[in-house]
């Protein structure tokens, strides 16, 4: 046993507070020079696909991009509005919001069709992704003109506030996740082991996992940007893997010294541990990893952030189980040791171990598997497929601000927004460049297209057109009276680039032309990725089954690997389809339903359910080769490989599931649907894949599951093996 696993932890084990100090000053290195550094936010050009992405290029070249707007609207308290006096208060705004270094310009005031409400626009400088940095200001400044006329109430919204408010929402609920899960979680350890000190330690390390990974992730944004979601990801993921790696870990050692009845040293056990399960999560972290990094592949600054949030984090808890785990372990077992010495003398018997699990609970599950495998293969199969039926019907769509949380106060006020002045709900912008001598050429085209626009009744009137300074760039802004997620809405972009941009610009020789804005970014976006799931599937599947073959030398458990995780993410994708796009779970989940899934869920779950499922697939599977290399047969070994590791199979799949369901509490519909369809899919990896479906397919197949490897199948072969059943093989490949 020399493998660097081992060797790590043996020195971890032998001057375990080094290791426990070098662990503690790794974490703070970590958080000093992530503070230090500081985190680079993506921009608004990193989110651009698509024609709307192009479109949007070529008008920040000509410096024509739309600008971050706040409104401001001006009512009254009670009954009918004072005309003068809104006057007085929206002419007090704009001088106040035009002294702001922040603001561009503000519009002159607008009056909504009854007379009721009165708009002051605002315009801030910079970047579209930073606007929400800047609106404080021009809150401040809202208020100030709200103490100086009390009878009027001024409410302010807009991309920015409305950004500012889902932002500060989301870390309440990340506040209210972490209340739920850290005491469920400990419960669960409690009961897996039955020790307080136990049950801390993977907690304790998982936490300080995801600082140490909070703080490399911001180094890690300078060279791939974050999107706003590393934080998010690095909570849900690094608390899943961190304690179920230490899990895996604590829990073999346990076994162990049970076997061992006091025969070996604690810097033993732990070699032991490592030497098995310590290497199943190396084994286990680096296919997560694998998995992930083909989010890359998709050429999204979102999914980018995803997969270095998930990276970082898996890799950092798995440098924690191989060095501060042994040393605590160590620590622990001289302790237990010391206490067992002293009851001996008193004459007291040592405490009982817990040792390998395995019980009748889990026999009893395994008896279909066991006794009718081809039956149990056939009605688990035929259930997951019943699942994924709804699948048929799954309508993909990006979540716009339209689908954000009421109890955020700019919503409420861009609803009212809304219905004051439709005519102000969605633009569309109409970029068109060309040489700069066929400007008045463009410009004659842009205003038939205006004119067809006119005369539709899918546009508002108010149409305008702005040209850049060289006459290369024109934009042409039309209004839609209709909500952003509408199918109006999308019906107007479809007109625009099928009928009107064609037979309008299309024909002027060397002209560039695109149609950007909210309503096109919500068409683009889904439709970039539909174009990039296949490389990321692909991609994926072919990684999981490399790695699979990779660790057991078996062509056979990699296809099966394969073939499982696609049941159960279809499965659990027909779940959330099912719930989620139906109105009928609204009031049980807290959720207004949006008819659709968020456009990253499905690729996000495939990618993450692959690699988390690795977990439970090396650590189960490491066990039932470990027995079949020291002799035992294969459908012995596959009971026993299962029955032996059920239990700690189970504590962490409890563990991943409350840790995803935490998210279903969340106000983000796309969280929700993230955090449901993740849970499900533990649940029914855990429970019905590795306890129905994938013992019954091992036990049909025999040893052909081995094949082209020949190491199990003749440790099987070789008479008097099967004694050594229960020494963990070296090599688990």
């Amino acid at each position: 046993m020399n493998s660097l696993t081992v060797r790590m932890a043996r020195r971890s084990a032998r001057h375990p507070w080094r290791a426990v100090a070098g662990w503690l000053v790794f974490v703070m290195l970590c958080l000093v020079v992530g503070g230090a550094v500081g985190t680079s936010s993506a921009k608004t050009a990193d989110y651009r696909v698509g024609e709307a992405g192009r479109a949007e290029a070529m008008a920040a070249e000509g410096r024509l991009e739309r600008r971050s707007t706040e409104q401001v609207l001006i009512s009254a308290r009670s009954g009918a509005l004072d005309k003068q006096a809104a006057e007085a208060a929206a002419r007090d705004l704009t001088a106040r919001m035009k002294a702001l270094p922040e603001v561009a310009g503000v519009a002159a005031p607008l009056w909504s069709g009854d007379g009721r409400i009165v708009m002051v626009e605002v315009a801030l400088k910079g970047e579209e992704r930073d606007a929400k940095d800047k609106v404080d200001a021009l809150v401040a400044q809202t208020e100030a003109v709200q103490k100086s006329h009390p009878r009027l109430l001024l409410e302010e919204t807009g991309s920015p506030s409305i950004s500012k408010g889902v932002e500060q929402q989301r870390g309440e609920d990340l506040a209210l996740s972490e209340k739920i899960t850290l005491p469920v979680t400990l419960v669960t350890l409690l009961v897996v082991f039955g020790s307080v000190v136990m049950a801390t330690v993977p907690l304790l390390l998982a936490l300080s996992s995801i600082a140490a990974a909070i703080g490399l992730s911001m180094v890690a944004s300078h060279l791939s940007p974050d999107a706003g979601v590393g934080t998010n990801v690095i909570l849900m993921i690094g608390l899943a893997v961190g304690v179920d790696y230490t899990l895996f870990y604590l829990k073999r050692e346990r076994e162990e010294r049970a076997r061992s009845g006091g025969r070996l040293s604690t810097e033993a056990l732990v070699e032991l541990a490592a030497a098995t399960s310590g290497r199943a999560v190396v084994v286990s972290g680096l296919a997560v990893v694998a998995s992930t990094a083909t989010l890359y592949l998709a050429s999204d600054v979102i999914f980018s952030s995803l997969a270095t949030g998930t990276v970082v984090v898996v890799l950092v808890a798995v440098a924690s189980s191989l060095t501060a785990l042994p040393a605590l372990l160590a620590v622990l077992g001289k302790r237990a040791e010391r206490k067992a010495r002293r009851r001996a003398e008193r004459g007291k018997p040592a405490r009982w171990t817990r040792g390998e699990g395995g019980g009748r609970i889990w026999t009893a599950l395994l008896r279909p598997a066991a006794g009718h495998p081809l039956a149990t293969l056939c009605v688990s199969v035929l259930a997951l497929l019943a699942l994924a039926l709804p699948l048929a019907g799954l309508k993909i769509t990006e979540m716009s601000r339209d689908t954000h949380s009421r109890e955020i106060r700019a919503m409420q006020v861009y609803d009212r927004l809304n219905k004051a002045f439709p005519e102000q709900r969605v633009t569309h912008d109409i970029v068109v460049r060309a040489d700069a001598s066929r400007v008045q050429e463009v410009d004659g085209a842009l205003r038939r297209l205006a004119e067809l626009a006119d005369s539709d009744p899918l546009f508002a009137d108010g149409s305008r057109i702005t040209t850049s300074a060289d006459h290369r760039t024109s934009v042409l802004r039309l209004k839609v009276p209709h909500l952003g997620n509408s199918p109006q809405a999308y019906d107007s972009l479809d007109h625009l680039r099928n009928d009107y941009l064609p037979t309008t610009v299309g024909p002027i020789e060397g002209a560039e032309y695109g149609v950007s804005g909210d309503v096109a970014r919500y068409a683009d976006y889904p439709a970039h990725q539909n174009s990039k799931l296949p490389l990321v599937l692909g991609a994926l599947l072919f990684v999981t089954f490399v790695m699979t073959v990779y660790v057991f030398r078996s062509a056979v458990l990699g296809l099966i690997g394969v073939v499982l995780n696609l049941l159960s993410a279809a499965a659990a994708l027909g779940l959330l389809v099912l719930v989620f796009q139906g109105t009928w779970a609204e009031g049980l989940l807290d959720f207004r339903s949006t008819g659709s899934i968020g456009s990253r869920v499905p690729l996000f779950l495939f990618v993450i359910l692959f690699g988390l499922s690795m977990d439970y697939q090396v650590f189960v599977v490491s066990r039932i080769r470990e027995a079949a290399l020291a002799g035992v047969p294969t459908r012995q070994a596959v009971l026993d490989g299962i029955r032996r590791s059920a239990s700690v199979v189970t504590s962490a799949a409890v563990v991943m599931t409350t840790v995803f369901v935490s998210f279903v509490f969340l106000h983000i519909i796309e969280m929700k649907q993230i955090g449901f369809v993740l849970a499900a899919a533990v649940l029914l990896d855990a429970f019905v894949v590795r306890i129905m479906i994938l013992p019954s397919a091992l036990l049909l197949l025999g040893e052909a599951t081995w094949w082209p490897s020949r190491a199990a199948r003749r440790a099987s072969a070789v008479p008097g093996r099967a004694a050594t059943h229960g020494k963990p093989a070296v090599d688990v490949r």
